[in-house]
């Protein structure tokens, strides 16, 4: 089966529908690369079995399932979220003699059934029909093969379905601002897949760079591949928010032709070119137009799954939390099974198909140049009654965030977005989320780290100024991006030094205990006492970087303190004077933000319309 087959079929309305089989996902048994686990697409359960990208090759009296990440169909999402409510299996099988194929099934407390059964004999092809309709909320199908008496071979295993719906414009938008080697790898896996590739309608890449993406390889081979319908654009840099969203300007431009579905793609991520067709087939048949997000693998730790779905707390300016008390987070999905169905509120844009319609309904994202924009845009949709679906079996690999430091440029712009999504999307009461926003300072001060504390309130500044502030997003972020990494490079904690600028001898210093959630600001106020006092412990220690939380940094004078990249560290020292000038900017600053708050709030939001408007990103982008 191609992705869509087209044939006629009456409709009992009168007239004539266009019926077309729909391919909704296949079946392979092993990984795009060498590194990925195979058991995330195909289990051994007895025997001998080998196991192939498109194949599986079973000894006499073998069996193997592939009830696994990649292996299974998500049932309850599809049965939640889409019009489809039967499955036709497909399986081409050969063997001089009997194979069983059975479609097995699970529900939300992992008890098994059987729900059809082929028993095949020679070489051709097994038919099996499956309705879905029992997964309200958890539970999933896979296949069973038994090579019964003989040798068999199980290869083209496809999942379709027939639909009526109107045919969509598949896009796919990737921004890259120097990871030209990167994004040149990301596109040539597009391309490596062929029914995928001849899937994309339109392939936009946003080079926002100097290092360009172009002059790769690996990028003119897929160029080769996909011919016209790459379309390679230049631009100065306007951050991931400024490159995908010229990736839906373009694809959802008056005159290109409709419906469309983007998927946003990040430009570092590793592609199952698989989970492109899942998500781009099940965006095609929802019930209503929504968001349909890939989850997050870890790249350096492939079978583990970041979450299983995410939600805010806007209160507190958090993101990236569980959707649900029953998601996974941090688990290998090799040893876990999701049965449940878990409802996301949004999806990060490492992987994100956008469809047309919320483009039309509530516009472009904001210009935010990165952080947030993703979470924001995601909420706006909700609201308008686009909510989003994180596909479980849909992900891709991205670099584990916890390699990433959080002392960098990038929490100016999470305070201030965060705080500008909360003030569009839900309101914000200004003395609790002064407090809030005091911790957050407090605790960088405490832990010695001077940078950070300055550029989270530079960030709380930018908000106070509004759109239109000299660190606001008239330009798209570039003036904001620039003046806090100068102001950064003033404090010397933030420079990450190589490990050999560890002193001889120094000893180690792990945490111990972790303060009660409804201590913790009275754990605070002692830190930052004990500090003003000069009473810390004296002597200059290491800190890993699992251990350097602020609570137990703070209660030295110097550390040295493990980068979370593991590439090198950075020098922590106690400064009074830096620090009781943060403490006044501080507390000048919060009282700002009580008074001007109200209006503050109500500037962002009589700015989005325009901020996300055709004409502004035009602007923008030079156009």
């Amino acid at each position: 089966m191609d992705a869509t087959t087209v044939t006629a079929a009456a409709d009992p309305a009168g007239g004539e529908a266009v019926e077309r089989d729909l391919l909704l996902q296949r079946t392979l048994f092993s990984g795009p690369r060498k590194w990925v686990n195979d058991d995330l697409y195909a289990r051994i359960l007895r025997g001998v079995v080998r196991r192939t990208r498109s194949e599986l090759h079973l000894e006499a009296g073998a069996v193997a399932d592939t009830n696994t990440y990649f292996g299974r169909f998500e049932a309850s999402y599809w049965q939640r979220w889409t019009a489809v409510t039967e499955l036709t299996i497909r399986v081409t099988l050969e063997s001089e003699g009997q194979v069983d194929v059975l479609v097995r099934a699970s529900d939300i407390g992992s008890h098994v059934r059987t729900v059809d059964v082929v028993h095949h004999h020679g070489e051709g092809m097994a038919v099996l029909h499956v309705p879905v309709d029992t997964y309200t909320d958890g539970g999933a199908l896979w296949l069973e093969f038994h090579a019964v008496d003989a040798p068999a071979t199980v290869s083209e295993v496809e999942w379709g379905t027939t639909t009526t719906r109107p045919v969509r414009r598949a896009a796919v938008a990737i921004c890259t601002f120097n990871r030209a080697d990167d994004c040149a790898a990301t596109v040539d896996s597009l391309a490596s897949d062929p029914l995928v590739a001849d899937l994309i309608d339109d392939l936009y890449v946003t080079d926002q760079g100097t290092d360009l993406v172009e002059t790769r390889e690996q990028f003119a081979h897929a160029a080769e591949e996909f011919g016209d319908r790459l379309h390679y654009l230049r631009q100065p840099n306007l951050g991931g928010a400024g490159g995908f969203s010229r990736g839906l300007y373009e694809a959802t431009a008056p005159e290109a032709p409709g419906p469309v579905d983007v998927l946003l793609m990040d430009d570092d991520v590793r592609v199952e070119p698989e989970t492109v067709l899942r998500l781009f087939a099940f965006a095609a048949v929802t019930r209503e137009p929504m968001l349909v997000g890939a989850q997050m693998l870890y790249l350096f730790n492939p079978d583990y799954l970041l979450v299983s779905g995410e939600r805010t707390d806007l209160a507190r300016l958090k993101g990236g939390l569980d959707s649900d008390e029953l998601a996974l987070r941090d688990q290998s999905v090799v040893e876990e099974k999701q049965e449940r169905r878990i409802d996301a509120e949004y999806n990060a844009w490492w992987s994100c198909v956008i469809p047309g319609e919320a483009v039309e309904r509530v516009g472009l994202p904001m210009p935010f140049f990165f952080q947030w924009d993703d979470i924001e845009y995601g909420l706006r949709c909700r609201q308008a009654g686009m909510p989003t679906c994180t596909l479980h079996g849909a992900a891709v690999w991205h670099a584990d965030f916890y390699w990433k430091d959080g002392d960098d440029f990038g929490q100016f712009f999470s305070h201030r977005n965060a705080l500008t999504t909360a003030a569009i999307r839900q309101g914000i009461a200004p003395r609790d989320m002064a407090a809030v926003l005091g911790r957050s300072v407090l605790r960088a001060i405490a832990a010695m780290q001077y940078g950070l504390a300055a550029t989270r309130m530079r960030g709380i500044e930018a908000f106070l100024d509004g759109p239109d502030g000299p660190n606001g997003v008239a330009d798209g972020g570039q003036a904001a991006l620039a003046a806090i990494r100068e102001e950064r490079s003033a404090y010397p904690e933030t420079v990450k030094l190589p490990v050999d600028a560890l002193p001889a001898g120094i000893g180690v210093e792990r945490k111990v205990g972790i303060p009660r959630e409804n201590r913790e600001d009275q754990v605070l106020a002692k830190r930052l006492l004990v500090q003003k006092l000069g009473r810390q412990r004296r002597g200059v220690v290491a800190i890993p970087y699992e251990d350097s939380a602020w609570w137990h940094v703070s209660l030295f004078d110097e550390a040295y303190v493990t980068d979370a990249s593991q590439t090198g560290v950075h020098h922590r020292k106690v400064d009074p004077a830096r620090a009781t000038e943060l403490k006044k900017r501080l507390a000048a600053l919060l009282a700002r933000f009580v008074r001007e708050t109200p209006a503050v709030q109500e500037r962002w939001r009589a700015a989005q319309p325009e901020l996300t408007s055709r004409e502004n990103w035009a602007r923008l982008y030079g156009i």
